[in-house]
């Protein structure tokens, strides 16, 4: 499967060793040495291609068929020969401002590791590398990939976090400029800016309880030098989940904010639309009543009559604009 098998390679005491290029063989010769594991990555396996795999390694078939759909949550299986970790890894585009999820599964067994990879975030090449680095990290075994893996991926919700927040921070100074500049479709920007932060908080919320599992004691196959690094991730994470959460409220807030501004602002057109409706009723009225053509009309035939009628509308006109814009409706 070469356009499938991303990477192989059999790690002793820490270190990366030539092995079989079979994964077969190269499984077979790490579990004879009892002191080895062996770290196969995958990259979006079909059902036809994943079934060697599966008998080689005796995955259990409820684990098989979630890393094949690949639509799963965060989550840790325990099986009798095996641990299932799913982890979701996302991106954050900033000019398309959305954020996209990929999946990421981790099989951990007595002397193996098998990563399935769906989607393009967060590839694992940087990840193995950074890791056979840090021979220390390796010699706790198939579980300090596990470890490796999470905190890859949890390092990288981070970054994410603080994309969001600084395109958060552009958004909420549109809505709260004082020259009162935020678009039309503010409140759809504010909206889709919303379901992007549930994305992410998809993919990193429900990890929380993997990580506090993987730390604390009970589960199999887990190295105990492992579980203060997976510790590390765990508290790494629960500060991810709080940034989520900020940032959910503050986007329920500045959402709330806007509405409230544009509730003001249709009252402010309103005020201005009445006063000057008001100015206008004023001379319409009186041409309206010397329109009616009686004969007995005050100051009818009065030389006067016509410029002291055009003087009393503008007097009053003057006098309704003043009044108004001492009170702020102009």
């Amino acid at each position: 499967m070469p356009g499938v098998i991303v990477d192989c390679a059999i790690y002793r005491d820490g270190c990366r060793t030539e092995g079989p290029a079979d994964f077969s063989d190269a499984l077979d010769q790490a579990r004879a040495s009892g002191d080895a594991f062996l770290w196969i990555g995958l990259h979006e396996p079909t059902e036809k291609e994943f079934e060697l795999v599966t008998s080689e390694f005796g995955l259990h078939p409820l684990a098989v068929e979630d890393a094949l759909s690949a639509h799963q949550r965060p989550k840790l299986e325990v099986y009798d020969d095996s641990l299932f970790l799913v982890l979701k890894p996302v991106q954050y585009d900033e000019k398309a401002g959305t954020v996209t999820a990929g999946e990421l599964m981790v099989f951990v067994g007595d002397s193996f590791v098998v990563t399935v990879r769906h989607g393009q975030a967060n590839p694992l090449g940087s990840v193995r590398d950074r890791l056979e680095k840090a021979p220390e990290v390796l010699q706790h075994g198939p579980t300090a990939v596990m470890y490796a893996v999470s905190d890859a991926v949890v390092d990288h919700y981070l970054d994410v976090a603080d994309g969001l927040h600084a395109d958060l921070e552009e958004l909420e100074t549109e809505v709260f400029a004082p020259n009162g500049t935020a678009g039309q479709n503010t409140a759809g920007r504010i909206y889709a800016f919303k379901r992007e932060v549930m994305e992410f908080r998809r993919s990193a919320g429900p990890l929380a309880d993997p990580m506090e599992r993987l730390a604390g004691t009970g589960v199999p196959f887990v190295h105990e030098g492992s579980r203060p690094f997976f510790r590390d991730v765990s508290d790494h994470l629960t500060r991810v989940n709080e940034h989520v959460e900020g940032l959910d409220r503050l986007l329920s807030d500045i959402l709330s904010a806007h509405l409230a501004q544009m509730g003001v602002r249709q009252n402010d057109d309103m005020r201005k639309i009445s006063a000057w409706a008001a100015m206008a009723a004023v001379p319409t009225m009186i041409a309206g009543i010397y329109g009616m053509n009686f004969t007995h009309m005050p100051e009818l035939r009065q030389p006067w009559g016509y410029p002291g009628a055009l003087a009393l509308m503008a007097g009053v006109i003057v006098l309704l604009y003043r009044w108004f814009k001492r009170r702020g409706w102009l």
